[in-house]
């Protein structure tokens, strides 16, 4: 069985040996955070689509305001069953910190997507499988391959963090091993991913995971690691986000009524007589639309956060065996999960389907379909002054020696390309085909 003692450590990737004797008023956890809102990658989110595109004059999420908000349901999630913890007995002196790295956890859950959302990890993952880059299997180890035709942000994510890019200290953002755990939903790399699709670690970070894993104590089955506890609250934290925000954002952009959008958001009320007591009261007090929309959204928050708290709670000693098989908002009370399915199949037809979100996925393969052929060319085959001149256009943070396998280098165009943000790669792309002179300075 886990134990918290072992799972919760204030140790940071690269600084195993540094002690240090100075009085912070931050804790360590709260130090990863700060360090995330500071970082580049986490800035750059402001830029990159979350599900609809960015509209002028009306505001709908990006990925930065998402990640934001996960952090702060995440802080609240994890604060909640840390108290819970504690009233069953557990006296782990970090138990209280929970809240902290579930939040700076969030903050990272997102940082290793590439431009245009999911869209944009599918036309990754496109190009290499495409019949035309056969060749490019020949070049790579059969796992590194799984790697790079199966893309996954959830594993970029861990990289961006972990890496030693060129000029980065060791340890990349030297952020304690419990944070870095918490972010990683999959626990297994490319080559164990089988039917889920999704996977946590990529080759070349497949040592340092191991290291953090067996650091922390994670229990492992059949060659797989378990996931970390504090994962549940992450995920439940985005699950909780991403579901009841992408309906107020069909709402803003008028693709839900506002009539329709209350009656989506009541459903998780049916049977509540106190609380439907509650919202006429409000309702009668408060008459913008918007607000009434706000109010409720704000209720179904708190509702979820509590059941899901509840739901950890419950199921501890399962989960710190590694027993427990499924996520915390799928195991709320029958009616809160039900309404979360229905609301998310609604969601899934008008919102992901409109065509405003497929015009993002039309454009997303065209654009990172030539950025990466253009890269991956220049990178693999340098001998022309063309490819030479393509190359100076990548970061020196991600550049690699010319002695490099052909996987690093490949994985060097990728840290680049999935960097950069909607407007950075669409300026790229319009470069490399020749319909724009970037007279303009673009900022990475």
């Amino acid at each position: 069985m886990m134990n918290w003692k072992q799972l919760l450590t204030t140790k940071r990737l690269g600084q195993e040996d540094y002690i240090s004797h100075r009085i912070d008023a931050r804790t360590q956890f709260q130090m990863d955070y700060d360090r995330l809102i500071f970082s580049s990658p986490f800035r750059r989110l402001q830029h990159k689509t979350q599900v609809f595109p960015l509209p002028s004059g009306i505001f709908v999420h990006n990925r930065l305001t998402h990640s934001l908000e996960v952090a702060s349901v995440g802080r609240s999630l994890g604060n909640m069953v840390a108290s819970g913890l504690k009233n069953k007995g557990n006296e782990e002196p970090l138990l209280q910190e929970i809240g902290s790295i579930v939040s700076a956890a969030c903050l990272a859950h997102d940082l290793g997507n590439p431009p245009f959302g999911h869209s944009g990890e599918d036309a990754i993952s496109n190009y290499f499988r495409s019949q035309e880059r056969e060749i490019l299997k020949t070049q790579v180890k059969t796992e590194e391959w799984e790697d790079l035709k199966w893309f996954e942000g959830n594993a970029n994510a861990l990289r961006l963090l972990t890496h030693s890019f060129n000029g980065y200290r060791k340890g990349g953002y030297a952020m304690t091993y419990s944070t870095l755990a918490s972010i990683v939903k999959y626990p297994y790399d490319s080559s164990q991913r089988g039917d889920k699709k999704k996977y946590g670690f990529f080759q070349s970070e497949k040592t340092i995971y191991e290291k953090i894993a067996n650091e922390l104590g994670l229990i492992k089955s059949d060659g797989t690691f378990m996931r970390h506890p504090l994962v549940y609250l992450v995920e439940a934290a985005d699950d909780i986000c991403y579901q009841v925000m992408d309906v107020e954002d069909a709402y803003r952009l008028k693709l839900f009524s506002a009539s329709e959008t209350i009656t989506l958001f009541r459903k998780y009320f049916e049977g509540n007589e106190k609380a439907q007591q509650s919202i006429c009261k409000v309702f009668n007090m408060v008459t913008d639309e918007s607000e009434r929309i706000a109010y409720l959204r704000s209720k179904v928050i708190g509702k979820l956060v509590e059941e899901c708290k509840t739901v950890f709670i419950e199921n501890q000693d399962k989960i710190m065996t590694g027993n427990f098989h499924s996520s915390l908002i799928k195991s709320t009370p029958t009616n809160t999960a039900q309404t979360y399915n229905e609301i998310a199949k609604i969601s899934f037809e008008q919102i992901y389907k409109h065509p405003m979100v497929v015009e993002i996925e039309v454009s997303a393969y065209k654009i990172i379909e030539t950025l990466l052929d253009k890269l991956v060319k220049a990178i693999l085959n340098p001998s022309n002054s063309y490819a030479k001149s393509i190359l100076r256009l990548i970061p020196s943070e991600y550049r690699v020696a010319e002695e490099s396998s052909n996987y690093d280098k490949i994985r060097s165009v990728l840290d680049f390309v999935a960097g950069m943000t909607d407007d950075y790669a669409l300026n790229m792309y319009r470069t490399f085909e020749g319909v724009q002179l970037p007279y303009a300075k673009r900022v990475y």
